[in-house]
């Protein structure tokens, strides 16, 4: 049976050189990873919220009240999203070696009802990234790629295994050759750039079969910061376009950059987070960036989950929050009564805990963790994976 790589260069006109195989995950060096743009500036001193207020709330009387009463959570839905990313070859165009990256990318839905956990909705897409260069005439890529997913889905074994490419990805070679070319990361850009539509397209569903609403929220884990993108769906490249899609949906970011924060005279105000007391929120600041995001503006706060005495860091504990503002809530910022209420639930979310099971449990937010879990479990072995190309 052909293996991919043969149908690809076949197709394609190249030549595979059937090079190691490794996942990106296995060798990447140490750094740490932000949910939200690393290089981003947020300053304080304009309110998001109606109150505008000054100091951080208490909100564990609200949290407390809400639990004593057996108000249904507000917090209905959890999507999480994820990828795992390989170098399955190397193939020549022309006389010039490129990358071929795939990736397994899972997007998984999650519903609580009556305190149990139920799938609402799964997608596991498999797609291949090669250099734009395999379209040698540079003619509609839409159309000739197509083509060539439908060649490899014609593989006795993928249909042996029940298994389906979603798409092939081109990325750019135009820097090919250069000092600043980095073409692994540019093909691992685009499998991202894929599962973030894929998060997106899941949420257009969701709105259209009407599971959100006031009463049933959507907690996105991870960062609402969408880059405005080239490629995909042209409904879905900027999230101008989509936002409405957004009223009852929340992104919570377990990881964030502290020193992205500034009070109002500039200067760095990263220890305002550090110092939070327990089960308070800071108010609401507003942030956009045209350029990276388009025109969309935030809402953005931060709450303290955990006592700091018993983390490791004074950010371990501390949930990075955001909403993307509705057409009013520009004008007159966010309510701050739905602030506080949604606050309120995510503080009663923090138990039980994934405490040695994660090293992230004082940042988890259980059913978060459950839906990771479910789509993690999900993919196929890293082994079986491999042996496809």
């Amino acid at each position: 049976m052909a293996k991919i790589m043969e149908i690809i260069a076949k197709e394609t006109k190249g030549k595979s050189y059937h090079t190691y195989k490794y996942s990106y995950d296995s060798i990447g060096l140490p750094a740490i990873d932000y949910d939200d743009d690393p290089n981003k500036i947020m300053k304080w001193k304009e309110s998001a919220e109606t109150g505008s207020p000054k100091r951080p709330i208490d909100l564990k009387p609200l949290a407390d009240q809400l639990q004593e009463i057996g108000e249904t959570p507000l917090l209905k839905y959890f999507l999480d999203g994820s990828r795992h990313v390989f170098k399955v070859d190397d193939i020549a165009y022309n006389k010039q070696v490129f990358p071929v990256v795939a990736g397994q990318i899972g997007i998984g839905c999650c519903k609580r009802e009556n305190k149990h956990m139920y799938k609402e909705r799964f997608y596991r897409e498999l797609v291949l990234a090669l250099p734009d260069k395999a379209n040698a005439d540079g003619w509609n890529d839409t159309a000739y790629f197509a083509s060539k997913v439908a060649k490899i889905n014609e593989s006795e074994e993928l249909k042996r295994l029940g298994l389906r490419f979603s798409a092939i990805l081109p990325y750019s070679t135009a820097k090919a050759g250069t000092v600043d070319a980095k073409l692994d990361a540019l093909a691992v850009a685009a499998v991202q750039d894929y599962m973030v539509e894929a998060e997106k397209r899941m949420v257009v569903e969701l709105v259209k079969d009407k599971r959100l609403g006031q009463d049933a929220y959507l907690l996105k884990d991870g960062s609402l910061e969408y880059k405005v993108m080239k490629t995909g769906r042209e409904d879905l490249r900027t999230l101008q376009k989509i936002k409405h899609n957004y009223s009852w949906v929340i992104g919570v970011s377990k990881s964030f950059n502290p020193e992205s924060c500034l009070d109002h005279t500039g200067k760095p105000n990263s220890n305002y987070i550090a110092d939070l007391p327990i089960y308070h929120r800071t108010p609401v600041a507003r942030y956009e960036n045209r350029e990276f995001l388009g025109d969309v503006q935030f809402g953005v706060w931060y709450i303290r989950l955990r006592d700091k005495k018993r983390t490791q860091t004074p950010f371990d504990g501390v949930v990075k929050v955001e909403k993307i503002m509705m057409d009013e809530e520009i004008d007159n910022g966010i309510n701050s009564d739905i602030v506080d209420l949604i606050s309120a639930n995510i503080i009663n979310e923090r138990n039980p805990t994934c405490y040695g099971t994660d090293r992230r449990w004082a940042n988890h937010l259980y059913p978060v963790f459950l839906t990771e879990s479910y789509v993690k479990s999900k993919y196929i072995s890293t082994e079986m994976f491999l042996h496809l190309f």
